[in-house]
């Protein structure tokens, strides 16, 4: 039995209680109660079951009634003592309002924080607030709010200016600091604390209630039913499907109840899904338990019996009662929170409030939504008892580390802890409440001091972190699902530290700083276990079998990066904390070294005169950890002493004299020696792993505390050392050491290797090691290294991304690190550095590098990847050739650096870099057969041209000549010592300049030569201004030739002029459209067309062929859709298509067929192979893959074979007129026929003569066009037979004509010669094939068609009742009635031609619509004046007498407008679509080139129209007598072309919209995912179980539902909480589109991750509109899942 009973009803003895019942005397009996609180318990345990859960289905609606009026009103009558409404009333008048806003954010509502005020990035503002506040003339952050925070709004702590908005701006005689209690007297504010305790106790016992059966104490029923309810509970493990699939078998139910019981349980937390005796629920819960148990835990189930149930349900109603009511008075908001958070006699912990969240992790997600809301709106909007709740709720956490740590604890309070194993996600459990009070940063103070909140924090995450390996690191190797979940949570543990550390102190206490410092060392021990975690051995020989887990580490460490950079700030704001951080660093440090023996044996390394004691450890041997962040945070220390000047003032606090440089440098270099072995494939076999780590190390993420820390502690380490003793250990541990050591070594090495493999690793590694020198001596950037400001950096880092290629915003702010406050501070200083180029209507805006920065460029620039490099060299050097300079690309200026790190200079003189560099260089004097590298070049010319460089900027700020210690010219200048006697590095250079296999080198070594030689600058000046003066003489030489040349040729020039003119002149005056003799397209003036003939390609076979009726049929492919895109009623319900006859087209249009196509053509044979091949090919591959693809074979789709458009048919290509040859078969043929009649005697009127001059081919594919509309257009299966198939395929002509016509319109194009070639080829293929369709239908049929159509205008007395006249298009009529015509002519033979016939049927139905427009748009008279020539007074005349005539039989019905000039004005404004839609469809169906009048826009546009249309300019000529053509009145004209929706310019109107929309479907519940239909402006619910719909026995997403009654099967909508365009076509097609909403930097925001403010973008609004009203959405999805093949997998059904 499932829970689908019928809605009980109130039982009658209820409703008698109900009418006796007054809520004022049992208030009264409250009061005079000797025991208030068992009394107001009994009234509870009587009334509460009576009302709530009696049976299984709940009716909330009585329920609120009765619970208002028999539970809610006495509390409230005893709390105000008086009427409430009265009470309440007052209350909220002496109110003081609160300075704090304390909204609370729903799902999807907008959030806004200020990026230049707001504190940090979680202090944000409601949409009131923040159009009321200075902010939003600031750079701000747009956000949509998960649901549960509260607008800051009136917080000073939460702003550096502009707290408080318009609404909330105190006033200046503010009495906010007094107690709100001293306005209440002493009598209620008892009455209040009464009812509030009992109230508050009762729902807090019963919300934490874990009996089953039982209540209580006091709670008891006065009678027990044998009801129970069979309750199932959410968790975070178990998916929809599961549940679905489980509740079906438990409980019986059909699918769509138990989708309705999923959502309701994903939504509330529980949902009872049985209901009946405790056996019947009993075994519902043992089947749902056996079927969830298998893979993972069961869901859980429990048997509750129905009056816990309802004690439950109310307590609820309670807890929001409150909220409720604390709302009218602070005061009473304060005594909440004092009856919330008082003291039990059961001691520490034992508040209401206290218990509610120890319990949290027990409550269901309803029960635990509703109680974070009374928190929210009563504890955090008090800031007296925010500050006592933040306490308390520190402890909770303090309680439950040192319960964990193993102290003894006597209460039982384990919040985090049972978050840890809690299965609800955060946003559901009180720990997501630590951002409301941790980010307040008097709280956060407050909170370390006293709670010692930062210890607490940190050692909870590490207790809970217990898989470590034999030396304590973090081991994540092997992790079960159930530790990495448990991973997964404790993380959350960070962002709260996060939210502690992200404001930093201005004022330090001594009790502040001694327990920052305690936090600090329990980080240490933190960062500690992560120091060298994660080792990795280089696999020789065999590939790893399994990749080693990694993941988790990089997690960890992404996750803390913010982290161990707010440390180092809050250190860098007190110099005593500075210092003893340091020195706790330094002992942490030491403490990780003295673990690590690795097998490191002692040696000597000696080269060019230098020695040096280290140790034997080669990287590609031994263990190495790229996880360092002991020593990467030392490396920060050690920067900020110098940026803060400790260093330098307080030398004697520091342990400097203890530091020892071999030990700082020695892990950051093997890990930096581990990252250039892996670039040069020696780590191949260790699997991706490894260079995923290597990968993420560089990366932006985290870079700033890995790699660079590593080369920061390189600088410390060199800085300190004696730099040739630096050189030789880094040459050792990069394993080059014996390259190097001796001369004659590379030559034997040389000899003894042959292998490629080793010689190029050894290449690559002398690179990378030359730029790791490049780096540690140039990268100055930071502020503490050289002497900058931290904005340097920034537009450092900017420069060099810019240098690759112009970029957009957001690729800027992804290449730059952000902050905690998720900043990069890239506004502030890309101005002064890029300029802003707009986006048109596709792409994006884009920042190009402004001239004068380029100068800065390095290409050894530390954060560029080996591809960025490259482009960024190509763009450089590209940009220097177009301004014609060398090519040369020499290193930047650089600033100078610190004190501490001014020794670093000296690594670019000291004798062991001189001899690499001299050893490379000779090198390259000699090449060897590939044993060195023009790479290895490039970087040794780099670093000759940073030491001169160096040099000169020393001698520039030199004082004394004697101050420079910097003589590297001199030093490069002396050859070599005996014996070996090399020749000197410049003179290695001077050889190298002429060397043939150095071409791309020699501007390099030219500027170096240059700036040795130091040549005469002003010589260089000189010739370059030279070159410029040259340049501009020949620039005027050659002006002045040209304007010669044109003066000498004049006569030249105008005789080619005139002779164009008169060639124009004379060919307008022969061709057939010249003015005398006009074309006319319609009736027996008809102009004849050139007779030509056409011959085509076909795409496939490639073979040419003429376009004949009796030959081989051509085909064009074709897109045949039904379309609603001209609708002017969406509301028409959809006919039954078996029985509705579409005949007459209703002027609404609410639905059309529209065809297409690409305009490609293909012999019919040739299509038809090619569609089997596909259909096989689909067959096969749905046997493999079981996938959609972007074509559905089975409806008969496929994509154009040449440009993979997507079709479903084919339109036979017919030609103009039959040829000779062709008219003589036919001719023959009917002889044949006469003869064989004759013959037998047969009277010749009964003969029926062959009409079909078609070849079987070209027959095969009428049939096949016409039923592919037929089928389509009314959604039925094919059936050649049905005498509806031409009436489709004319009605098809019709609407895509005009369809066209509106089209033009719209984009003020002309009529004619504007459209594409593949429309034009359509359409007139198109009205073709609809002439010539009925030749393959049943004659009777579609003479029958022809008769009814006649009525609608000529009344049949032998005929069936026909419609209005209003209620026919008379286009489609017009269409319908030409089209028709053919099949009675073929039998007339009055001798009326087919011309004559067309021409009174243009007129017939003309002068039917003139009365249409009079008859429906006729507005009344207006007092507009007359525009001068706007019309005759014959045309006025004639229009003022039809319309008299109408008025005669509609007095009642039409206005009465006297001004001829304003009717005539209607009438052409009404008629003139119609005209132009009948000139398109009469031009192609008779090949009458159209008047050059109108191939242009312009004046006189309506008389050449009408010409063309053989009708006169006054159309009212045609009216001879009047006919009764009256009938409700229906549509007006002239016919509007339909657009999509307006959308708001502010992208945050419309998530403001979406936020306060809720699921039609789930009980006021908030959708969440709000989208909206851009074609009517309906907002659904996409992508929710709750609101599918039922669609051809399928269940389909509210989307895909709408796009049926809407759009005929395609829909555009917005995904607002996306900010993304969804285009739908069916139920299986659909894709993403770019929204037209950009922020101020031209770019969209897709998912709103940037946040950045939002506007729309007009221009592509209408490309989006464009594309639908060119019926374009179907092509466009079908090209993009194409082009991405994972949209193919998506159920575009379910949105």
């Amino acid at each position: 039995m499932a829970a689908a009973e019928t809605d009980r009803e109130v039982p009658s003895a209820l409703c008698s209680e109900f009418l006796d019942f007054s809520p004022r005397d049992t208030a009264s009996k409250w009061s005079h109660a000797s025991d208030f609180h068992r009394t107001v318990y009994q009234h509870l345990a009587c009334y509460v079951p009576k009302i709530y859960c009696l049976g299984p289905n709940l009716n909330p609606q009585n329920e609120e009634l009765l619970a208002q009026l028999l539970l809610l009103a006495p509390l409230e009558w005893y709390l105000c003592d008086e009427d409430p409404s009265a009470g309440l009333a007052k209350l909220e008048q002496s109110n003081q309002p609160s300075q704090l806003c304390g909204h609370v954010f729903k799902v999807g509502e907008p959030t806004y924080s200020c990026r230049e005020c707001a504190a940090d990035p979680t202090c944000v503002l409601c949409m009131q607030c923040f159009l009321g506040s200075v902010h939003k003339e600031h750079r701000y952050r747009m956000t949509t709010s998960g649901g549960g925070g509260f607008c800051d709004c009136g917080d000073t702590e939460a702003w550096k200016k502009g707290p408080y908005c318009q609404k909330h701006e105190p006033n200046i005689s503010d009495t906010s600091q007094e107690d709100p209690l001293a306005h209440l007297s002493s009598d209620m504010i008892a009455r209040t604390r009464s009812i509030f305790s009992i109230v508050l106790k009762y729902s807090v016992d019963m919300l934490t209630w874990e009996k089953e059966d039982e209540l209580p104490s006091g709670l008891e029923p006065l009678e027990r039913g044998d009801t129970y309810y069979c309750m199932l509970f959410n968790d975070e493990v178990h998916t929809y499907e599961q549940v679905i699939y489980t509740l079906q078998k438990a409980v019986n139910c059909t699918q769509k109840e138990a989708v309705s019981f999923a959502t309701t349980v994903d939504r509330d937390g529980r949902k009872s899904v049985r209901y009946g005796d405790f056996q019947f629920c009993e075994q519902a819960k043992s089947v749902i338990v056996r079927n969830t148990s298998r893979q993972t835990k069961p869901l859980r189930v429990q048997v509750m019996h129905s009056s816990v149930v309802a004690h439950q349900c109310f307590a609820l109603k309670a807890l929001g009662w409150l909220s409720h009511v604390i709302g009218y008075s602070d005061a009473l908001r304060r005594i909440l929170c004092q009856v919330g958070l008082e003291k039990t006699l059961e001691g520490e912990n034992s508040s209401l409030v206290d218990t509610l969240m120890l319990c949290d992790s027990k409550m269901w997600k309803g029960a635990r939504n509703v109680y974070h809301q009374l928190l929210m709106s009563s504890l955090l909007m008090d800031l007296k008892y925010k500050k006592l709740f933040a306490i308390q709720f520190a402890k909770v956490s303090s309680h439950n580390s040192l319960w964990y740590c193993g102290f003894m604890c006597v209460s039982a309070c384990k919040e985090l802890f049972d978050y840890v194993k809690d299965d609800h996600d955060r946003e559901f459990s009180v720990t997501d409440l630590s951002v409301q009070m941790f980010t307040v940063p008097s709280l956060a103070r407050m909170l370390i001091m006293e709670e010692n909140l930062m210890t607490t924090i940190i050692r909870t995450f590490v207790d809970h972190l217990r898989h470590r390996d034999q030396r304590g690191r973090f081991q994540f190797e092997r992790y079960t699902a159930q530790q990495a979940f448990k991973f997964r949570r404790v993380q959350s543990l960070i962002g709260d530290l996060k939210y502690v550390l992200i404001s930093r102190p201005t004022e330090w206490s001594d009790k502040l700083r001694e327990k920052f410092l305690e936090g600090f060392s329990a980080f240490l021990e933190l960062l500690k276990c992560m120091q060298g975690m994660d080792p990795v051995v280089r696999q020789v020989g065999q590939h790893i079998e399994m990749e080693p887990e990694w993941e988790a580490a990089f997690t960890l460490q992404m996750k803390l990066t913010h982290i161990i950079s707010m440390m180092q700030e809050w250190c860098a704001s007190d110099e005593k904390v500075l210092v003893e951080a340091y020195k706790f660093s330094l002992a942490a440090l030491t403490h990780c070294h003295g673990g690590f023996t690795d097998g490191e044996q002692p040696i000597t390394l000696s080269m060019s005169g230098h020695s040096v004691d280290t140790i034997r450890y080669c990287v590609s041997q031994e263990k190495v950890s790229i996880h360092l962040p002991v020593s990467r945070l030392l490396a920060g220390l050690h920067v900020l002493l110098s940026k803060t000047e400790v260093a330098y003032r307080f030398p004697e606090q520091l342990p400097l004299s203890e530091l020892s440089p071999p030990m700082l440098i020695e892990h950051p270099l093997r890990c930096l020696v581990l990252c250039a072995q892996v670039h040069a494939g020696m780590w191949r076999r260790n699997g991706f792993s490894l260079v995923n780590q290597i990968y993420y190390y560089h990366n932006v993420k985290c870079r700033v505390e890995m790699f660079d820390k590593d080369l920061i502690m390189l600088q410390a380490g060199a800085s300190m050392m004696d730099p040739n003793h630096f050189l030789m250990i880094v040459l050792s541990r990069f394993e080059l050491y014996h390259i190097f050591s001796s001369a004659d070594y590379r030559k034997r090495y040389n000899r003894e290797n042959a292998n490629k493999d080793i010689i190029q690793q050894n290449n690559t590694l002398i690179e990378e090691m030359l730029h790791l020198i490049m780096m540690v001596v140039g990268e100055r950037f930071a502020p503490g290294i050289g002497m900058v400001q931290s904005c340097d950096e920034i537009k450092r880092e900017i420069i060099h991304q810019l240098c690759i290629r112009p970029m957009a915003h957001s690729e800027l702010v992804k290449a730059l690190p952000e902050n905690e406050n998720k900043e990069t501070g890239m506004e502030r200083v890309i101005d002064s550095v890029a300029s802003f180029k707009k986006p048109g209507v596709t792409g994006r805006g884009l920042y190009e590098l402004r001239p004068e920065c380029a100068k800065q460029f390095n290409l050894y620039f530390h954060h560029y990847s080996r591809a960025d490099q490259s482009k960024a060299e190509e763009a450089q050097r590209k940009l220097k050739r177009q301004n014609g300079e060398d090519s040369a690309l020499p290193p930047p200026v650089l600033p100078p650096l610190c004190p501490l790190f001014a020794s670093l200079v000296n690594l670019l003189q000291c004798d062991v870099l001189l001899a690499m560099l001299g050893t490379v260089l000779q090198w390259a004097v000699e090449p060897s057969g590939g044993h060195w590298s023009e790479s290895m070049l490039q970087r040794v010319l780099h670093l000759i041209g940073m030491a001169l460089l160096e040099e000169q900027q020393q001698l520039e700020n030199s004082i004394e000549e004697n101050d420079v210690g910097f003589n590297f010219t001199l030093k490069i200048s002396r050859p070599g010592e005996a014996p070996s006697n090399t020749p000197s590095i410049l003179a290695l250079l001077e050889t190298l300049q002429n060397a043939p296999h150095l071409e791309v080198h020699k501007d390099m070594i030219r500027w170096i030569l240059k700036t040795v030689r130091d040549k005469d600058k002003a010589e260089r000046k000189r010739k370059a201004e030279m070159a410029r003066l040259r340049r501009e003489k020949i620039m005027a030489q050659m002006s002045e030739m040209q304007r010669h040349f044109i003066n000498e040729n004049k006569e030249l020039f105008q005789q080619s002029l005139e002779e164009l003119e008169a060639s124009t002149s004379a060919s307008l005056e022969h061709s057939p459209t010249s003015p005398d003799t006009a074309s006319v397209c319609v009736g027996p003036r008809r102009s004849r067309p050139s007779e030509k003939r056409l011959v085509v390609t076909c795409i496939l076979c490639q073979e040419e062929q003429e376009v004949r009726e009796d030959g081989r049929a051509m085909v064009l492919a074709a897109f045949v859709q039904r379309s609603t895109v001209m609708s002017k009623n969406r509301r028409r319900p959809s006919p039954n298509p078996e029985r509705y006859d579409p005949l007459f087209m209703h002027p609404d249009l609410s639905f059309g067929t529209h065809t297409g196509s690409c305009g490609h053509i293909m012999h019919s044979h040739c299509w038809q192979r090619y569609f089997e091949a596909v259909q096989a090919k689909e067959q096969r591959r749905q046997q493999r893959l079981r996938v959609h693809t972007s074509y559905d074979v089975e409806n008969g789709e496929f994509l154009c074979p040449l440009c993979e458009c997507l079709s479903n048919t084919v339109i036979p290509l017919l030609s103009d007129h039959p040829g000779l040859g062709q008219w003589l078969g036919v001719i023959g043929q009917q002889v044949k026929a006469l003869h064989s009649a004759h013959k037998k005697l047969k009277p010749v009127g009964d003969l029926c003569f062959p009409r079909d001059p078609y070849s079987s081919s070209i027959k095969e594919m009428l049939t096949t066009f016409g039923t592919a509309t037929y089928k389509i257009g009314l959604k039925v299966h094919p059936n050649e037979q049905d005498p509806r198939v031409p009436i489709m395929c004319w009605t098809s002509c019709a609407y895509t004509i005009q369809s066209i016509e509106r089209l033009l319109v719209d984009e003020e194009k002309p009529l004619f010669g504007s459209l594409p070639c593949r429309q034009d080829d359509c359409l007139q293929s198109l009205i073709r094939f609809s002439s010539a369709c009925w030749t393959t239908s049943s004659l009777p049929s579609v003479q029958n068609h022809f008769i009814r159509l006649l009525a609608a205008l000529v009344p049949d007395p032998q005929g069936e009742s026909h419609p209005s006249i209003l209620d026919v298009d008379m286009f489609h009529l017009l269409v319908s009635l030409v089209l028709s015509y053919s099949s009675v002519h073929c039998q007339d033979s009055s001798g009326l031609n087919v011309d004559s016939a067309q021409q009174h049927f243009l007129q017939v139905v003309t002068l039917a619509h003139v009365v249409q427009v009079l008859l429906t748009s006729i507005p009344a008279e207006t007092t507009m004046d007359q525009e001068t020539g706007a019309g005759s007074s014959e045309e006025e005349a004639a229009v003022c007498l039809l319309y008299g005539l109408l008025r005669r039989h509609l007095v009642s019905d039409l206005y009465e407008v006297t001004s001829g000039w304003h009717l005539w004005r209607c009438v052409k404004a009404g008629v003139l679509p119609y005209l132009r839609s009948a000139a398109l469809f009469f031009h192609h169906l008779n090949g009458v080139p159209a008047p050059p009048e109108l191939h242009a826009q312009g004046p006189g546009h309506w008389e050449h129209l009408c010409a063309y249309l053989g009708l006169p300019s006054n159309l009212l000529q045609l009216y001879s007598s009047y006919q009764d053509l009256m009938g409700p009145l229906c549509q007006g004209f002239p016919r509007e072309s339909n657009r999509l929706i307006d959308l708001p310019d502010d992208y945050s109107a419309l998530i403001n919209q979406a936020s306060s929309f809720t699921c039609p479907k789930s009980g006021g519940d908030k959708s969440r995912a709000p989208t909206l239909c851009l074609v009517c402006g309906t907002m659904l619910c996409s992508q929710s179980y709750c609101c599918q719909a039922e669609l051809d026995g399928e269940d389909v997403g509210a989307c895909t539902a709408h796009t049926f009654t809407c759009g005929s099967g395609v829909g555009i909508f917005l995904r607002v909480r996306e900010s993304q365009v969804l285009f739908l076509a069916g139920k299986t097609k659909g894709c993403f589109y770019a929204p037209p909403y950009l922020d101020d930097y031209g770019e969209t925001d897709q998912g709103l991750r940037r946040g950045n403010p939002l506007h729309l973008c007009r221009e592509r609004y209408r490309k989006i509109q464009k594309l639908w009203r060119q019926h374009g959405i179907t092509e466009e999805i079908g090209h993009a899942q194409e082009a991405n093949q994972t949209l193919v997998g998506i159920d575009w059904q379910h949105l």
